[in-house]
């Protein structure tokens, strides 16, 4: 697996991209809302100040090639509405976790699944992934649809695996091969 490094990816309507100091201000707009962070493995956040932590957190996972942790920037006008990441990285498999978190006010355009689109391709060309694997609430059915339009597929249930603020939720795991997404990709080609 290549080593990590700060990648900007760009899609027709986005740019992934390395957050940086200016991007807190968004950060703490995402991550502080209370739909957001309803199925999140941690809560909303409640002060500007726990967002320059999550930067300073995001930009020390790349110094230390752990993970890849991008803001998702709208082109049209500049604004990060949004975070993919790959982390939990296993070089002898070869295989990665993936996150995100969208703004609220930018859910149902198709967003996410654009920027997991490129996010997912990177992951299986440039840093020659064999597996991803993501980890959500199963509640979030709005998360599960996006993960199986991109072809995941659940893989097991895990009950009671987290406790957020005192609430106990399960977990439901989805796995993503490389040659499912590319025989997606050119299936869906044809």
């Amino acid at each position: 697996m290549p080593a990590l490094e700060a990648v900007t990816l760009t899609t027709p309507r986005l740019i992934l991209r390395p957050l940086t100091e200016a991007d807190v201000p968004a950060l703490f707009t995402i991550f502080s809302h209370p739909e957001v962070m309803r199925y999140w493995s941690y809560p909303a956040l409640s002060d500007i100040a726990q967002a320059q932590e999550m930067l300073q957190r995001i930009q020390a996972s790349y110094r230390e090639g752990s993970a890849v942790r991008l803001g998702i920037e709208r082109r049209c006008d500049g604004v990060v509405v949004g975070t993919c990441a790959l982390f939990n990285f296993h070089a002898a498999s070869r295989r990665a976790e993936i996150g995100y978190a969208l703004a609220r006010e930018a859910w149902g355009a198709g967003v996410m699944h654009e920027a997991l689109t490129a996010l997912v391709t990177h992951a299986f060309t440039a840093l020659a992934l064999h597996r991803l694997e993501a980890d959500i609430d199963p509640r979030n059915t709005a998360s599960a649809r996006t993960l199986e339009r991109l072809g995941f597929q659940k893989e097991g249930h895990l009950r009671e695996r987290w406790i957020v603020d005192g609430e106990i939720s399960d977990t439901a795991w989805y796995g993503l091969l490389r040659r499912e997404w590319e025989n997606g990709r050119s299936a869906n080609a044809e």
